[in-house]
């Protein structure tokens, strides 16, 4: 009699893949799912941690244990989707060759490897490169997880450019308004071009048409815009309709200069918010800030320094009376530094909420973040997807490019890609030519 098992897929998940989605097994429809032991070791083993990858280990054990009330996770437990998942302890019987099956890692691989000398069709899913290399060179399919990945190729940029005839800029600049061919989504802009005119407008769904950008809003803390995106990002930002927005571009395009720009102007001017709260993933040493020494705040001055540098320059063209310097600012409360290890759990409520280098989130941490944000309150996530230091992330697989695929269209949400560097010649040759 046919094994039941031998007719389906077998799924050997990674660890990576469960801190990257704490409920990424779901994701598999009707074939088995297996767990290596080693996937539960090193998920006790991160769930001590202070940052996200604890949440993320702490959220998966639950999430194990909830399935495992249902059966027996040795022999496999009936899920909801119709797959089965199963823990496995199985070793291969014979070892292959330079392949140190002490490491966790390998062991995990090994677990596939087994299952594959016992005539299964395998998949070893897994977020780091190296594994599914290693995996690939014993004979195994090794695949990313997918399931959060979008194409950065064809990645919303929230901006049409397009060449048209001059009676449609005569007409946009004498009614104001100015039909167009297709339906754009909610918050796309258009810059139209003729006859070395440039002209903004924006899709009103409204009226289903383009709407003009005339309203000159001057300097922002400043800050102007040197370009047609770059007044595209301060139009989105500026809009206090909008409670989500986000800015991606390579370095020197403005980003998070012109988002703490306007994030001052609303705090402190306009008093919308009661305060501006600026972090940023501390992923380039792979350490959580709990191991440096000193307060809070002196752990984060190290890794929010780009964040003072635009606050610094903002203060010298932008002089404001009794503030004398982002100290300050910082000591009377109108900007908060905040690591992202302590936004978790709180409330956030009338806040202008800056995070910075959101590429090197995952889908799930982008989740937390976004969804900690109280009435009142306006999330700002900028990033540059092609410069990521997460070793399970890419351009694809990024918490902000997830973020702009999923919201692009609704009421609340406004994105601009911005393309020009305007950091300096040399920054802008770097970032083409590097």
């Amino acid at each position: 009699m046919t094994d039941i098992r031998d007719q389906v897929k077998a799924f050997v998940i990674d660890t990576n893949v469960l801190i990257h989605y704490p409920e990424a097994i779901m994701s598999f429809k009707d074939n088995e799912i297996v767990l290596p032991l080693q996937v539960l070791e090193e998920l006790d083993g991160l769930k001590t941690y202070p940052d996200q990858r604890g949440k993320s280990a702490r959220e998966a054990i639950r999430f194990l244990d909830k399935i495992a009330g249902k059966g027996n996770l040795n022999s496999g437990v009936k899920l909801d989707n119709g797959s089965t998942l199963r823990v496995s302890l199985a070793q291969p019987r014979s070892m292959p060759v330079g392949l140190d099956a002490m490491k966790n890692d390998n062991a995990i691989i090994l677990c596939a490897y087994q299952l594959q000398e016992e005539g299964r069709q395998v998949f070893f899913v897994s977020k780091d490169i190296n594994a599914r290399v290693k995996a690939t060179a014993l004979g195994l399919r090794a695949v990313d997880y997918e399931k959060q990945k979008v194409d950065i190729a064809s990645l919303y940029t929230g901006v049409i450019e397009s060449d048209v005839p001059a009676d449609q800029i005569a007409q946009l600049d004498g009614t104001g308004e100015l039909p167009w061919r297709e339906p754009l989504k909610a918050n796309q802009f258009a810059v139209l071009r003729s006859g070395g005119q440039d002209r903004l407008a924006r899709w009103d769904p409204a009226i289903g048409a383009l709407r003009a950008v005339t309203q000159d809003l001057g300097s922002i803390s400043g800050i102007s815009p040197l370009n047609a995106r770059q007044r595209v990002a301060l139009e989105l930002l500026m809009d206090d309709s909008l409670n989500l927005v986000t800015l991606v571009g390579k370095a020197g395009t403005g980003k998070t200069l012109l988002a703490i720009a306007v994030g001052l102007r609303k705090v402190f001017d306009e008093k919308r918010y009661t305060r501006m709260l600026v972090s940023r993933p501390v992923v380039p040493v792979g350490k959580d800030i709990g191991f440096l020494p000193g307060e809070k705040q002196a752990k984060m001055s190290a890794w929010m320094q780009p964040i003072f540098d635009n606050l610094e320059y903002i203060m010298t063209v932008h002089k404001r009376d009794k503030i004398k310097s982002v100290d300050q600012l910082v000591k009377d409360k109108f900007i908060e530094i905040e690591a992202l290890s302590y936004i978790r759990g709180r409330s956030l409520p009338n806040q202008f909420i800056v995070i910075d280098e959101a590429q090197n989130l995952t889908p799930h941490e982008i989740k937390t973040i976004v969804s900690r944000a109280g009435e009142g309150s306006k999330v700002v996530l900028t990033g540059d997807p092609d410069q990521i230091d997460n070793m399970y992330l890419d351009a694809n697989s990024n918490g902000l490019s997830y973020l702009v695929d999923r919201f692009k269209g609704q009421r609340v949400f406004g994105h601009v890609t911005l393309q020009k560097s305007e950091r300096s010649e040399l920054a802008e040759l770097a970032s083409m030519l590097l």
